[in-house]
């Protein structure tokens, strides 16, 4: 559901999250529209010699599951991304099911600015973890 707030609406703590589960078919679709065909995302019997043992999704297929929080639901329609940093913890596999969490660390009222603390968890365990600064137009 397409939710949208106004700058003065957000305050410290205020967070979404969605969930996501990663499919051959999603890897597949990410691979063919970035170009990105590592085998270690699309070759079981190339990824099941390297230190992973079996297919991973590509981190940027995950961490996009950010980009729709807000978009979609904090803050919503009109939100321009400004930055985002990540770091990527551990690997997601097939059939995972990835949670993604948006969290405001930061208001700028004057600037029309939030600060939001981003990550991704399967089973609990953080696999993506980072920051991004988001404007908040009029």
């Amino acid at each position: 559901m397409l939710k949208s707030f106004t700058i003065d609406q957000l305050y410290i703590g205020l967070s979404a999250s969605s969930s996501h589960v990663i499919t051959d078919e999603k890897i597949r679709l990410f691979a063919d529209v970035t170009g990105d065909y590592n085998p270690i995302h699309l070759d079981a019997k190339f990824a099941e010699k390297t230190r992973f043992g079996k297919r991973i999704a590509h981190g940027m297929l995950v961490s996009s599951f950010i980009s729709a929080l807000f978009a979609m639901k904090l803050p919503g329609q009109g939100c321009i991304y400004l930055s985002q940093n990540l770091s990527f913890k551990k690997p997601v596999y097939i059939n995972d099911t990835v949670i993604a969490t948006v969290e405001v660390i930061a208001v700028d009222l004057p600037r029309k600015r939030v600060q939001f603390k981003t990550y991704c968890t399967v089973n609990n365990k953080i696999v993506i973890d980072g920051e991004a600064e988001i404007y908040i137009p009029d």
